[in-house]
């Protein structure tokens, strides 16, 4: 894999059974042509062992941060490496990982880390559905750290679901198409806007909905990991995200998220509006809690800015702009109209029909409609994954060249 020639790779190794695979991880790396430094946690060495990773990686492996011989710089290596992945990675290293807890070679050389980190967790299934697991997967993730996803079968523990490693075959693929990718938005400035709004009744009640900002997360980190400056304009979430290249917005009302956009998008080559904006707001919203008294309350609401058709119609040659349509019924047909009620070059539909699609999951289901009449329809997939594709989709529609100018 041309895409991997050259770079340097260390790969963690912690003590799951899992690690097995460790063997031909490292060989399809050299094998692509990367240099690979192994680190192992001393649990790892009882499912396989130091020499076999030595030998196969050509480089010594180190088990420990000092050793009778040497001290082993986890700073010099977290500084050497282009890459950093973690497979197979247990639930206690994976709860190290996300709370900075430095006890070993391997979390010391994490913390350590200037390169992208990419971790492969390997756990049996009540582990992996664990709410603390989801919550330090959830804690990576928002660190910039990606996350190879778990594959579905046979556990070593007999059970059949979710928590196997990912494949090597895999995890080297996604390594080739993260180098890939990798600076094609170099020199680009893009806009987002993610999450809903809320929109003040009185002083403890809004109008909002169910969003939370998952997906345009997923798409400033995958902007960014392609180099692009990102502006994230983000309303009520408890999501953050602290790329060095997202410069984070936060706001409350669609109100604020119009003025936020409006004082951004001159300066970018594209806006992404995947937020959830109110359409409506209360006209006067009241100074008080309103008190329970009537059996029917009336809410004057007006109309609020619409963010996109405003910067639709204000865009310039040169600049691009992208929609979400969630709609539940006649779908196609009424993400077409919006698209060109908008002025919008391309713009994401799905629906909530499909299991597992739209807010507060984890995954997407997505059609990109694009304004010379191309279709593309997607498999249920990861959020950074649908990420991936709109960006795809979005430098194929603006023809940008591969440094980004």
């Amino acid at each position: 894999m041309a895409n991997l020639q050259g770079k340097r790779i260390i790969l963690g190794i912690t003590g799951s059974i899992a690690a097995y695979k460790a063997a031909m991880l490292t060989r399809l790396f050299i094998k692509a042509g990367a240099e690979v430094q192994v680190l192992m946690t001393p649990g790892s060495t009882q499912f396989i062992s130091p020499l076999t990773l030595s030998t196969l990686s050509k480089r010594p492996v180190y088990t420990q941060v000092t050793s009778e011989e040497s001290w082993n710089s986890h700073v010099e290596l977290g500084l050497w490496a282009d890459a950093m992945v973690v497979a197979p990675l247990t639930a206690n290293t994976l709860a190290k990982m996300a709370h900075g807890i430095c006890d070993n070679i391997i979390t010391a050389t994490y913390l350590s880390a200037r390169c992208p980190v990419f971790f492969a967790p390997a756990m049996d299934l009540d582990m992996w559905t664990h709410p603390s697991t989801a919550e330090n997967v959830e804690r990576l993730r928002l660190f910039g750290n990606y996350l190879i996803e778990v594959g579905t079968g046979e556990l070593a523990s007999g059970l059949v679901g979710a928590g196997r490693m990912a494949e090597p075959e895999a995890i080297v693929s996604t390594l080739g198409r993260y180098f890939r990718k990798a600076d094609t938005l170099h020199g680009r400035r893009i806009l987002i806007t993610a999450g809903p709004t809320h929109e003040p009744i009185d002083p403890v009640r809004f109008i909002g909905n169910h969003s939370t900002g998952k997906m345009g997360i997923a798409l400033a980190e995958e902007a960014a990991a392609r180099g692009a400056q990102v502006h994230l304009v983000l309303g009520p979430s408890a999501l953050a995200t602290q790329h060095p290249r997202i410069e984070l917005q936060r706001v409350q009302t669609a109100g604020e998220m119009h003025e936020a956009a409006l004082s951004v998008f001159p300066g970018c080559d594209a806006a992404i509006f995947s937020a959830a904006v109110a359409d409506y707001r209360p006209a006067q919203p009241a100074e008080q809690k309103i008190k329970k008294s009537a059996e029917a309350l009336s809410l004057d609401l007006v109309k609020n800015p619409d963010i996109a058709a405003d910067l639709g119609q204000r865009k310039t040659a040169g600049q691009y702009t992208v929609g979400f349509a969630l709609e539940t019924q006649d779908a196609e047909a009424n993400a077409l109209r919006k698209l060109e009620r908008k002025n919008m070059d391309l713009i994401v539909l799905n629906t909530l029909e499909d299991e597992g699609a739209g807010f507060q999951h984890d995954t997407n289901k997505v059609s990109l409609l694009r304004k010379d009449n191309k279709k593309r329809s997607f498999e249920l997939k990861p959020k950074r994954e649908v990420a991936a594709d709109i960006l795809d989709e979005l430098q194929e529609l603006a023809a940008w060249k591969k440094d980004g100018l």
